[in-house]
């Protein structure tokens, strides 16, 4: 049950983040791809959110995620727009391309999604080897402080006059130790009050230090590596900052 977006969770997560939706990162990854000449990986590409309008600006596009769900919205909206995007459903640990990226990109904080320290290093390697040299992994993750933000709320969204699609979260576990946080979030799908359906996801984050991350990078071969603070690039991380984005390359060899 942990982090696997299944149907309601998906649907609502369509819902309330739709194609083109942004925190400032589609605009970044717009801005930070610009020029971009070769084929851009997105894993965890979920809904298509951002994967849907950079291929609508003309970037080669590939994604892939562990839920079906999720994909199958990506793919319903490609198909409105006479869109291609090549998707697959692989894992971090597991996903493999025969052919290398001129970037790899994971907005929204993705790569949190990976709890095992020494599971996310190995996630690293794995992305500089699907790299181009000189092509670059872009990508964002929370920053602590919002990360510990109490995550209790109740939201609904209104499908129609008759269904309603709610979300309970609620905190379980915060691990110091490991860097990890575990929330319950229960969704739930009703019809003239009456419960059809309902899905219990166990959502687990893991949390970065900016020093941390950066030497992870290092170690798994990436040069250059450039911390930015709220999507200005270039611009230090500061005290406030709810997101932090990492650009790293793969060495010209």
């Amino acid at each position: 049950m942990q982090n696997r977006y299944g149907k309601l969770a998906s649907w609502v997560y369509h819902l309330d983040k739709p194609i083109g939706h942004s925190f400032g990162d589609l605009e970044y990854y717009r801005q930070r791809l610009s020029g971009c000449d070769g084929a851009v990986l997105e894993p965890a590409v979920g809904n298509g959110r951002i994967c849907v309008p950079l291929l609508e600006a003309g970037l080669a596009i590939e994604g892939f995620d562990t839920s079906q769900d999720m994909m199958e919205y990506c793919r319903q909206e490609c198909l409105k727009r006479g869109l291609v995007a090549p998707l697959t459903c692989q894992t971090f640990d597991n996903f493999h391309y025969e052919h290398r990226f001129a970037a790899i990109i994971l907005p929204a904080g993705s790569f949190q999604l990976i709890t095992d320290t020494t599971s996310a290093i190995t996630v690293l390697k794995r992305f500089h080897d699907h790299l181009l040299p000189g092509g670059r992994l872009i990508m964002d993750i929370d920053s602590i402080e919002s990360v510990m933000e109490d995550s209790s709320l109740v939201r609904s969204w209104a499908v129609n006059e008759d269904e309603l699609l709610t979300l309970s979260s609620q905190r379980a576990k915060i691990d110091h130790i490991n860097q990890t946080i575990l929330s319950h979030l229960r969704y739930e799908h009703w019809r003239d009050g009456a419960l059809l359906c309902t899905e219990l996801d166990l959502f687990h984050l893991r949390w970065w230090g900016v020093a941390e991350l950066t030497l992870a990078l290092r170690e798994a071969g990436f040069v250059d590596v450039v911390v930015s603070g709220d999507y200005q690039h270039g611009r230090p991380p500061r005290q406030g900052d709810q997101i932090i984005s990492f650009e790293a390359t793969r060495a010209d060899t």
